[in-house]
């Protein structure tokens, strides 16, 4: 096999500081959550299977664990698998049945999906991925993987009533032969219920499918909460204070960053205004809170919010008031109550222009392309309602957004508050300084531009809980209607470019998001989709 090299994952990731003990009160952090009668406990001790030194993302391998030290009781549900170019930072659940053995059951036999026995490829050992074969009735969650072609003992790994199990997906590309399109090669994936939100029962166990082809599960399933998703495994007040103050994101603003976030009651105090549609002439002062906001309905065009129309005013409240900022937690069960998403969102009265880059020429000023009123942009922690650990962050960027991994993020000055940017004048979120491109490659893209200055947002210094805050309970939108963009704007634009540049820049322009082209005005955080459902 060669010289074995040594690889970020044979270090367990730790946080930069010791964590906290969490607040005492009902079930959360208490290492054990109860699905109905299958006890499922989270283990992140492991004892290594199998590593391949190559292939997979970016080709750097994969090593495949199975969980240790399992309490007295429980029983293996999956194996786990990760690149090989981070640290050990994962977990699998496993499971205890608590109604006289018909949750779980051993498989009946297994079937080899694979071996690595014919690759050529640097790796530790052979390795044979089987599935469980499970009795009628009976679903399996996870992989055993052996180092010998024998057939692993039917103790080795339970199946799972079919009533505890919900569909399942792809999330990400772990390890295969090829790309992860490669509809013929070999491929690891981790996996999450195809179904997710603040009601969804689908349970993440935290374990890994093989299959040949692109994004095929098979007969996998997850598991299933059959308990109510109740209190009792998410954190009370006292804990999401305490988690929150332990993982509050600290937010760079760039260095030429114009318009700063505030907190909404700053905004209308200093003289938003609410719109009526037929009434455009005779707009009124939003009341401190939004007490005379329209509740709840639809947005349904009737009303919107806007600037003042004073100029001088209009243009120091664009530009907001860093030191008013407050962010606004939305606390939601994820993955039948078994983590806590903590969404924080933070308000910019202003989203600024946009710029671009075509290959050579670095700065190319779009205008009002992207400027509106009402800017909404959020985080979200992913937190194990198991034992509190920040399992991963979420990040918007502009309509979309990405999860990092917590081994993967920056930390604040030695504590555990992860780090983010926001991009120049759009507001976009990203885990890293520098520049990131939306568009084609990384020579031609609208820019977002992030990197650190003395304007920082620490939002764990100015934070609420919101439920139903007047602001968020107003439904329709935080902006007048605009229109970034036009066939004139583009062709005005296209005319100040090098002629062997203008198709290029007419292919960016196809590229964009709807959001680049102009909104009927952007609507507040309980008007997304990801209010009560996952991030993406």
């Amino acid at each position: 096999m060669g010289n074995i090299p040594t690889l970020p994952i044979d270090a367990t990731f730790k946080f930069p500081s010791p964590l906290p003990t969490w607040p005492s009160g009902g079930g959360f952090g208490s290492g054990y959550i109860d699905l109905g009668g299958l006890q499922v406990c989270q283990i992140s001790n492991f004892k290594k299977i199998w590593t391949t030194y190559e292939g997979g993302p970016n080709n750097v391998g994969a090593t495949i664990f199975e969980p240790s030290l399992i309490p007295d009781g429980f029983s293996m549900l999956g194996s786990y698998a990760q690149p090989n170019n981070q640290p050990l930072f994962g977990w699998v659940l496993v499971g205890k049945d608590n109604n006289n053995g018909e949750i779980l059951k051993p498989p009946t036999d297994y079937t080899l999906v694979w071996s690595s026995e014919s690759l050529p490829i640097t790796q530790s050992a052979h390795a044979y991925i089987w599935s469980p074969v499970p009795p009628p009735g009976y679903a399996a969650v996870g992989h055993v993987v052996t180092t010998s072609p024998e057939k692993p003992s039917g103790e080795r790994i339970r199946c799972v009533f079919s009533g505890f199990t919900d569909q399942c997906e792809v999330e990400d590309w772990v390890w295969g032969q090829g790309k992860s399109s490669d509809s013929n090669g070999f491929n690891l994936y981790t996996i999450r219920p195809s179904n997710r939100g603040t009601e969804a029962k689908g349970v993440n166990i935290g374990a890994f499918v093989g299959s040949f082809g692109e994004n095929n599960v098979g007969t996998f399933a997850c598991l299933k909460n059959n308990s109510l998703i109740s209190s009792y495994s998410m954190p009370n007040l006292s804990q999401i204070e305490a988690l929150f103050r332990e993982y509050s994101p600290v937010l760079y603003l760039h260095p030429l960053e114009t318009y700063h976030p505030s907190s909404v009651n700053w905004f209308f105090s200093n003289g938003a205004l609410l719109y009526t549609k037929g009434q455009e002439t005779n707009p009124v002062r939003i009341e401190p809170g939004g007490s005379n906001l329209p509740q709840g309905g639809s947005n349904d065009g009737l009303y919107w919010i806007n600037l003042p129309v004073d100029s001088n005013e209009k243009e120091r409240v664009k530009k907001g008031d860093l030191q008013s900022s407050e962010v606004y937690l939305n606390i939601k069960p994820m993955f039948g109550g078994t983590f806590t998403d903590i969404a924080i969102w933070i308000f910019y009265p202003f989203n600024g222009p946009s710029t671009a880059k075509l290959g050579q020429i670095e700065i190319i000023p779009l205008g009002i392309i992207g400027e509106h009123v009402g800017d909404w942009e959020h985080l979200t922690l992913r937190i194990s309602n198991f034992n509190g650990v920040l399992n991963k962050l979420y990040l918007s960027e502009h309509s979309g957004g990405s999860w990092v991994n917590s081994p993967n993020l920056e930390f604040f000055n030695g504590t555990n508050k992860p780090v983010a940017y926001s991009s120049l004048n759009g507001h976009a979120n990203y885990p890293k300084p520098g520049l990131v491109l939306q568009g084609i490659g990384d020579f031609i893209g609208i820019r977002n531009d992030t990197a650190k200055s003395a304007a920082v947002l620490d939002t764990g210094l100015r934070f609420s809980v919101v439920v139903e805050a007047a602001w968020v309970m107003y439904c329709r939108e935080w902006g007048p209607k605009i229109t970034y963009i036009s066939g004139e704007d583009i062709k005005r634009v296209e005319s100040l470019l090098p002629v062997e540049w203008r198709g290029v820049f007419e292919a960016l322009i196809n590229l964009l998001p709807n959001e680049f082209f102009g909104e009927e005005g952007p609507t507040g955080p309980n008007m997304k989709a990801s209010w009560s459902g996952d991030e993406k």
